[in-house]
């Protein structure tokens, strides 16, 4: 079953870039990464859903209710924004249980149990906390409710390591009792520890929609080899070649294909020294990300 379901989604602004024809199906109880550097059209995807703009055209369901026809889907919704804003007089207790009053249900409990796994003092007035407490309070707020969906955008910006992780644990935590998460990052470590599928979305257009297991499988080898003698890019011009960089008898690469393909072009070079390795994401996203359209 399909939680979120965005058919050609576009939205158009004026002056600057918003989303081009985006495609997505995120399943039930599925951790989902939606990956690209800051402009990409993540916020504007994600805007989208939540019914805050109108698309031009294109259409995106949560619960197979349209999001803009069908405001009362985001009871099942928590979502957790790049940037938390707050009235700074208010104490943080007040306003969390001025968000679950919208639910209609008593979350003093789970607030309680959400603001002691994030070591978040509810006694303090908003305008004294720091900006990476305020963080926390937006963690409390998006999950009080304990929803179905949880969309989070750039969730880990302001926090500690050490939140990093207690937030990366309680997420684990709500997928693992149902939830469906949508994570939103320019961080691909994040991606890479939490999701089982990525979409890489490149100036509004989704470029790649992949597992993440087959993403980081044997296709791809990160290459570095010493020679004897002056490498040249041209000795190594085959497909499946990227990302070739070389100084002087020292070259590294990232290739994808036939492994003996490559084997044979480095037997006509006299070795120092190889190494063969796995990629990380981020190599892999560079790949995706600045190869030619």
């Amino acid at each position: 079953m399909s939680v979120i379901e965005i058919k050609n989604l576009t939205k158009n602004y004026r002056k600057s870039r918003g989303i081009i024809d985006v495609n997505l199906n995120v399943e039930q109880g599925e951790i989902f990464g939606f990956i690209g550097p800051n402009g990409a059209g993540k916020s504007t995807t994600i805007r989208t859903l939540l019914g805050l703009i109108y698309p031009t055209n294109g259409s995106a369901t949560i619960f197979g209710k349209n999001c803009i026809e069908h405001p009362e889907v985001r009871q099942e919704l928590g979502y957790l924004p790049s940037e938390v804003f707050y009235y700074d007089n208010m104490r943080v207790m007040d306003l969390l249980k001025y968000s679950a009053s919208f639910y209609k249900k008593d979350c003093t409990k789970r607030i309680n149990e959400l603001a002691d796994i994030m070591d978040l003092d509810l006694k303090k007035k908003i305008d004294d906390l720091s900006f990476g407490n305020k963080k926390k309070v937006g963690i409390v707020q998006g999950l009080l409710h304990e929803p179905k969906l949880i969309i989070l955008d750039e969730p880990t910006s302001g926090l500690d390591p050490l939140m990093q992780q207690k937030f990366f644990d309680l997420i684990g935590q709500e997928n693992q009792k149902g939830a469906t998460i949508f994570f939103s990052s320019h961080i691909l470590s994040e991606v890479q520890k939490m999701c089982s599928r990525v979409a890489f979305i490149k100036e509004g257009k989704i470029i790649k929609l992949e597992k993440m297991s087959t993403l980081q499988e044997n296709s791809y080898k990160r290459i570095n080899i010493e020679a004897k003698s002056k490498i040249t890019k041209e000795a190594f011009a085959i497909n499946g070649v990227n990302h070739f960089e070389v100084k002087g008898n020292n070259a590294s690469f990232i290739y994808k294909g036939n492994i003996n393909s490559i084997m044979k072009k480095i037997s006509e070079v006299e070795l120092v020294n190889i190494s063969i390795d796995e990629p990380d994401l981020e190599e892999i996203f560079m790949h995706y990300y600045t190869k030619e359209d």
